[in-house]
Parts: structure tokens; C-alpha cells; sequence
């Protein structure tokens, strides 16, 4: 029997191959004899460089950047030298789960590290780039990202924007003379995991400003900011992305990666499942277990376990669940080709309790949805046995 393992990873507890070797040695204690492929999955947020990486075997390097506060750090991205294909997580520079919950800033936050990784993979001759949106501190509208290329925005006066979002409502003009002329070669897949427009009530502010540290009074601000950058970019190229799945994704980094970069926005999970071979995988499998932190309602714009249930789908293989919590509409995964859900926790407790149990609870669910795949198998069995 081969059983697929393809989680995202569970915020805050565990990366996805840490999950996937958890859901592993449970599936062991009832199917010792069953093949077990691992294949950690990401849908473009914080830890999508990981799965890329253990997927396509590229090396992992690390460039000095700025974060979201601007100020210098580490980061990794990762290089494919063979196919010329550099891999760039937005979450690496300009992430939220960098910054204390004190630190959160919408209003100021950048993604001008984002920009830098992309200039360190372009000195390497990077021909194609993919980029990761999810798990971004910023709302800036991928400003930042294109300042550090060499774009410059200005005032009514010639001065260039502060870093941030609030500050584009002061933008009278962008200069593209500046932009890095290797950007015209670099073919660029951008990997989201929503289909939010920029602006509006679905829009990058309103729906994530709020987790980035945005008062309500904050996100209108961010999202006529974000209006005024639309029509300024509108102005200068001709072109008007405002409207597309996608665009609000990162604080308006997917607007800017389809302006500025002729980006492809695509589905994370569907990308991440290119270059894994993912069809491959599923050939001959029985059974497939993934899962991620929450599975709800929101999960259908294009999280992992509903790619992943897709994708089973078209080859007939049922999946099931293991989610950290199934919150407000999570049934909707029926439709989607998702078999049984299950929720980790095996008794009333808080999320700090089950953070440091996760891959403890990983294990046992998944000891318990072998035990009952089997079943009928072998009740079948031992009724031969016993005539």
C-alpha cells in the first residue's frame, strides 16, 4: 500500500517536513509494512521556500536584505543553477512572523528585502524567477520591492516616498528609468494563496491590514493609499491590474508583481505541485494525508489541502485532513474532492497547549485514520481466515 504525505505547515508549530515526518510515524504504528512517500507542500506562504527546495533539490543560499522595519538581516532563496530558476519567499524578508506583535505596522512596513533577494538572484543570471506571496508584514503595494530594483516614487516636490504604505498617498510620480534593465529577461511565476482584488472590502487593506497591525481607521487610509498608487501606476503604464485575483495578495505585492514584473499569478499549491512531480506521486497511491493549521471556509481560495484534494480528485485517490483546527465552513472541503477532516486536539485545550503537541497529535490522528482505512481490509481477512 503507498500512502501519499503531502501537509502544508502548521503556523507557529511545525514546517511541513517536520509535519510530514510526524504523520509518518504514525501512519507506521498501524502500516508498518506500507510504503510512505513524504512530499511536504507549501501554497506561497512562510515555509513554501522549504517545499520548493526539498522538492526540486535546489540549493539554499542566504542574502543580507532588510526586513519589514528596514532593518538588515538574513535571509534565504533558493537556486536551481541547472534550469537558471531562482526561488524568492516573500515571507524570508518581509515577514510577519519576524516582527513581535508590537512591531506590527501596515502603515510603515516595506518589502524592500523582497526586492533585494531578487537583485541577489539576478547576479547569479537567474533567467526565471519564482516568487512566493503569503505571510507578508507589508501593505505597501510591493513599493519597496521596487525601489530596491531601482524604480524611484516622488512627491509633488521630487523627493522620494518614506517607506510603507500611507506614504503613497503622496506619490505624484514614478520614475522607471532606474529599473533594473535584467528585469525585461526574467520570466516570473508569482505563487498566492487568496484571490483578493487590491482594494475594497475584499481588498489587501481591509482584509489583511487588520493582522499587520492596522486600526480601522488605518486601513481606510491604507486602502485610499493604495487607490491613489493604482491610478499613478495606471498613469504610467497604460495597464490597470487593480482588479485581479490575487492582486491584494501580501499587502498589494501580487498588483506589483503583475505591473512591474509580467508576472503569472498562480495558485501557490498548484505551482508548488508542479515542480514536485505531484501527478507523479499520486500514480499507485492509495490513500493521501495533508493538512495545514486551520481548514475553513477561506481555505477553497486556494490553500494547500484543497489543491491537494483537486488534484487526488482527477486520479480517484481519497484524502483525508489533519487540520490544527476546523473552523467556520470548513465542510465546503467535501465538494472539493476532500474525503474526512479531523481536527488534532484529543481533548478540550488551549493553542498554547497544542502548539508544543503538535506533532504528537500529527501522529496519533494519523495512527487512527490508518487504523480505520485498513479495517475493512482486514476484517475481511481474518473472516477468510476463520472459515
Amino acid at each position: 500500500m503507498r500512502i501519499l504525505i503531502a501537509p502544508d505547515s502548521y503556523k507557529d508549530a511545525l514546517p511541513a517536513q517536520a509535519a510530514a515526518a510526524a504523520i509518518a510515524a504514525g501512519l507506521r504504528r498501524a502500516l508498518p509494512e506500507a510504503e510512505l512517500v513524504e512530499c511536504p507542500m507549501g501554497d506561497g506562504g512562510e515555509g513554501t521556500l522549504d517545499a520548493l527546495l526539498a522538492a526540486t533539490g535546489a540549493e539554499r543560499r542566504e542574502a543580507r536584505v532588510h526586513d519589514a522595519l528596514g532593518r538588515a538581516t538574513r535571509a534565504s532563496w533558493g537556486w536551481h543553477a541547472a534550469s537558471r530558476t531562482a526561488y524568492v519567499e516573500l515571507a524570508e524578508a518581509s515577514g510577519l512572523q519576524a516582527l513581535a506583535c508590537g512591531e506590527r505596522t501596515a502603515l510603515h512596513s516595506t518589502t524592500r528585502g523582497v526586492g533585494e533577494l531578487i537583485l541577489a538572484a539576478l547576479d547569479v543570471g537567474a533567467e526565471r524567477l519564482l516568487l512566493t506571496l503569503g505571510g507578508s508584514a507589508t501593505n505597501d503595494g510591493g513599493a519597496g520591492m521596487l525601489m530596491a530594483l531601482g524604480a524611484r516614487l516622488l512627491d509633488a516636490e521630487g523627493r522620494p516616498l518614506p517607506p510603507g504604505g500611507a506614504a503613497l498617498a503622496d506619490l505624484d510620480r514614478l520614475d522607471l528609468s532606474g529599473l533594473d534593465p535584467r528585469l525585461a529577461q526574467l520570466q516570473v511565476e508569482t505563487a498566492v494563496d487568496v484571490d483578493n482584488p487590491l482594494l475594497g472590502p475584499r481588498g489587501a487593506s481591509a482584509v489583511f491590514g487588520p493582522q499587520k497591525g492596522a486600526s480601522e481607521a488605518d486601513v481606510e487610509r491604507l486602502d485610499a493609499a493604495l487607490a491613489h498608487f493604482a491610478d499613478r501606476v495606471a498613469d504610467t503604464l497604460g495597464e490597470d491590474h487593480r482588479d485581479l485575483p490575487g492582486a491584494g495578495a501580501a499587502g498589494g505585492m501580487g498588483f506589483a508583481a503583475c505591473a512591474f514584473l509580467n508576472a503569472e499569478l498562480r495558485p501557490g499549491i498548484e505551482l508548488v505541485m508542479d515542480q514536485a512531480g505531484f501527478d507523479r506521486h499520486l500514480h499507485g497511491a492509495a490513500l493521501v494525508i495533508t493538512g495545514e493549521g486551520q481548514l475553513d471556509g477561506q481555505s477553497l481560495a486556494g490553500k494547500t489541502p484543497i489543491g491537494i484534494a483537486r488534484a487526488a480528485r482527477r486520479h480517484g485517490v481519497p484524502v483525508v485532513v489533519l487540520a490544527g483546527r476546523l473552523g467556520p465552513g470548513w465542510q465546503a472541503a467535501y465538494d472539493e474532492g476532500v474525503t474526512a477532516a479531523f481536527a488534532l486536539a484529543d481533548r478540550l485545550m488551549t493553542l498554547d497547549e497544542a502548539l508544543p503537541r503538535c506533532a504528537e497529535l500529527l501522529a496519533d490522528r494519523a495512527e487512527g485514520v490508518a487504523r480505520l482505512f485498513v479495517a475493512p481490509r482486514r476484517a475481511t481477512e481474518e473472516a477468510r481466515q476463520a472459515r
